[in-house]
C-alpha cells in the first residue's frame, strides 16, 4: 500500500470526527486495520495542514495530549481550534478526554 493511499484513508476517517470531539492517532490506525501505524497517522496529519477539509486539530495522542500542535501555524492554534469547539485544554492536555473521545469504526475504510 502506498503512502498516498494510506494518507487518503487516514483523511477519510479524520473528516468524520464530529465537531467538539477528538480521536487519537492509534484509534485511526486501528480503524484502518494497521494498529501499529499510529506514527504514520501522525505523519499524515502533519502532511494535511494545507487541507482545510481535514480537521487535524481533532487528532491527539492516546492520553489526550496535543502532540501535533507544533505543526500548526502559531503554537496555540490547535488549542484555540479545540476550545472554539467547546473542548477545554490545560497544559496541552484535553480536560475530560474520555468524554470528548470519538472511536472511529474500521469497516468502511
Amino acid at each position: 500500500m502506498s503512502n498516498d493511499n494510506f494518507f487518503e484513508r487516514v483523511y477519510a476517517i479524520a473528516r468524520q470526527i464530529p465537531y467538539g470531539r477528538v480521536t487519537s492517532y492509534g484509534a485511526i490506525a486501528k480503524a484502518l486495520g494497521t494498529a501499529r501505524s499510529a506514527r504514520m497517522v501522525g505523519w499524515a496529519m502533519n502532511a494535511s495542514h494545507n487541507m482545510e477539509d481535514v480537521p487535524a486539530h481533532r487528532v491527539v495522542n492516546r492520553k489526550g495530549l496535543l502532540t501535533g500542535k507544533f505543526h500548526f501555524d502559531g503554537t496555540n492554534l490547535m488549542q484555540q481550534l479545540l476550545e472554539s469547539e467547546g473542548i477545554e485544554v490545560v497544559d496541552n492536555q484535553i480536560v475530560d478526554f474520555e468524554k470528548h473521545f470519538w472511536q472511529p469504526e474500521g469497516s468502511e475504510f
